[in-house]
């Protein structure tokens, strides 16, 4: 997959990361199909989660392939947008974004919260409503089929 999206991109890239979207293979695969579809151009982890797994945050430009939960590479996304933002600071325009569901706040709220409290789970840090939020925007930059 790199080396065709380097050739169609004129990009020299050598390595990206992979991962897949939630922690459930339905939500998984439902949103690596919204992203192949266009719907989803946005993804939110906890500012905790990076902490807890001494990860670095997102940065305006990184490349990713994002996978099915099984692992199958499906296209490549470009983070065009970093912020971090408390969990009820959240708007209902972001939450649009997410692509998710009715795409309402309300929606992004509720299933959100559960998947906090899950990501969390065994860590130090614990959902609360102003925790930080990584609000990462993203664009399909390339997808494996074509």
């Amino acid at each position: 997959m790199i080396a065709r999206f380097k050739e169609q991109s004129g990009r020299a890239v050598v390595e990206l990361p992979s991962w897949h979207f939630c922690d459930n293979e339905q939500d998984a695969n439902d949103c690596a199909l919204l992203v192949l579809n266009g719907v989803k151009q946005a993804t939110t982890p906890s500012l905790y989660w990076f902490k807890a797994n001494n990860e670095a945050l997102p940065e305006v430009g990184d490349l990713a392939i994002f996978t099915n939960w099984q692992g199958q590479p499906l296209g490549i996304i470009e983070t065009v947008s970093v912020t971090i933002t408390a969990f009820n600071q959240i708007s209902a325009d972001y939450a649009a974004l997410e692509g998710e569901g009715d795409k309402s706040l309300e929606y992004w709220q509720r299933v959100h919260w559960d998947y906090y409290q899950r990501e969390l789970a065994g860590t130090e840090y614990q959902c609360h409503p102003d925790m930080p939020l990584v609000c990462e925007q993203f664009k399909l930059v390339f997808k494996e089929s074509e």
